[in-house]
């Protein structure tokens, strides 16, 4: 557990592309969005139970959880593509969203493709 093969147990953004992404999500604050730079927990579970969420976030400082975007960052880092990785946290572990998923994903997309124009 938390070892990724020929790389360790860590796979980092690039610094210029995360730098350039503080510079876009300072001009957004004022937006209804909650924007956080942070870590990635990545893994092959769907992370519904707020105990298992508490030992990743304790082991690796995770401050989302999801499937995907390891293998992006992994070939990345292996072709030395930079990279910079963009989600959109739509559930909580505890299972209190607030709005459904297809709700969420409207709104998501639209959050995501402004956030985007500003970055490119």
């Amino acid at each position: 557990k938390g070892y990724i093969s020929n790389i360790g147990e860590c796979i980092k953004s690039d610094e210029l592309l995360i730098k350039k992404f503080e510079e876009v999500i300072k001009k957004m604050q004022d937006k209804n969005m909650n924007i956080k730079i942070g870590t990635i927990a990545t893994g092959d579970i769907f992370c519904t139970d707020i105990k298992m969420k508490d030992k990743i976030n304790k082991k690796f400082n995770a401050d989302a959880i999801e499937m995907e975007a390891g293998s992006i960052a992994q070939v990345c880092y292996l072709d030395k593509i930079p990279f910079i990785i963009l989600r959109s946290i739509s559930d909580n572990p505890d299972g209190k969203n607030e709005i459904t998923f297809e709700q969420f994903l409207e709104l998501a997309s639209k959050r995501c493709a402004e956030i985007l124009k500003k970055f490119i």
